[in-house]
């Protein structure tokens, strides 16, 4: 992302996981404000840590003052083993999790993901809410509804999708976001990946934050 990124890696379920750390301003931000994780899109059709709209969620936490941290799910770039369809992708982010916490024990926490990754994240948030630990804030950009079952999601979570996405269609975010009352920030000619217009994700996060 930039040049003060640091590379590491932690001992996952099923062996190494590469890992990047970004921390915001120290100017802006003397003490960071919270520790958010960011989850990439599918690893089987080429999603990583370094995918666009990754980067995009990592950036919009800085602005805010947010610890970033990406990782790579097992099987992609460094990181070992096999896809396991979320389920292992889950428990990754979780040892995630874990090891920042050692870092990072007291701040808040809020989770960002694109299209695989809002599937990822939304199940962590649910085993965070069994264990009384959940995330003040969920970031979910091109919602995976209808490719994966979404969990239910708290109102204070920001929904951005793209009005053309070919991928996952607007209106099945339409749907799976209706019975729960939350609202969909749309925006206007953008297709899944947002070409163009990843700006706008970075904007909206830090407009809609303190709403």
């Amino acid at each position: 992302m930039n040049a003060q990124t640091e590379s590491f890696s932690i001992t996952g379920p099923v062996g190494q996981l590469e890992c990047a750390l970004d921390l915001p301003d120290s100017a802006q931000f003397p003490t960071p404000r919270g520790l958010a994780l960011v989850a990439h899109p599918h690893p089987l059709f080429g999603g990583t840590m370094d995918n666009k709209v990754a980067h995009t969620l990592a950036r919009g936490f800085l602005a805010l003052g947010y610890v970033a941290v990406r990782m790579n799910f097992r099987g992609v770039g460094k990181s070992e083993g096999v896809h396991d369809e979320g389920r292992g992708e889950t428990d990754d982010m979780a040892a995630l999790l874990a090891h920042m916490r050692q870092q990072y024990p007291d701040l808040p926490l809020a989770l960002g993901g694109f299209s695989f990754g809002t599937f990822v994240q939304a199940q962590l948030q649910q085993r965070l809410i069994a264990d009384n630990t959940p995330a003040e804030r969920l970031v979910l950009v091109g919602t995976a509804a209808g490719k994966w079952p979404m969990p239910t999601v708290a109102a204070n979570s920001i929904l951005i999708h793209g009005e053309l996405d070919e991928t996952i269609p607007l209106s099945a975010v339409f749907e799976w976001a209706r019975p729960q009352d939350i609202p969909v920030i749309v925006i206007p000619g953008a297709d899944h990946f947002f070409h163009r217009r990843l700006q706008h994700i970075k904007n909206l996060m830090v407009e809609m934050w303190h709403r």
